[in-house]
């Protein structure tokens, strides 16, 4: 079974920071991941990716902003967001597709408001 847990959202004014996580239950050396959010109302959309080579793809509206990376040995994504704007308040989700079939954790809030 493959579960996904991510930690790290939360309130934070505009301009600053957070760190998300994204612990999986499985060895993910050989997997490509990434996250993904979604505001109310909206469509989830992509917002990084990381193959398994450590190679990233974001979004426009996050580049320079936000980085991707994982920890093989913890078995653990992070996506660390700086310069948070209003915008990018949304439940963000971790992804990972194994096997031909995508899997995504619970969700994590975030919210960027003075």
């Amino acid at each position: 079974q493959v579960q996904l847990v991510e930690s790290g959202g939360g309130l934070v004014q505009p301009g600053g920071s957070l760190r998300l996580s994204c612990a999986a239950s499985i060895s993910i050396s050989s997997i490509y991941m990434g996250w993904y959010r979604q505001a109310p109302g909206k469509q989830r959309d992509m917002v990084a990716t990381i193959a398994c080579n450590g190679r990233t793809n974001y979004a426009d509206s996050v580049k320079g902003r936000f980085t991707i990376s994982r920890d093989n040995a913890k078995n653990t994504i992070y996506l660390q967001m700086n310069s948070l704007k209003p915008e990018d308040t949304a439940v963000y989700y971790c992804y990972l597709y194994r096997l031909g079939s995508p899997y995504w954790g619970q969700g994590t809030q975030v919210t960027v408001s003075s």
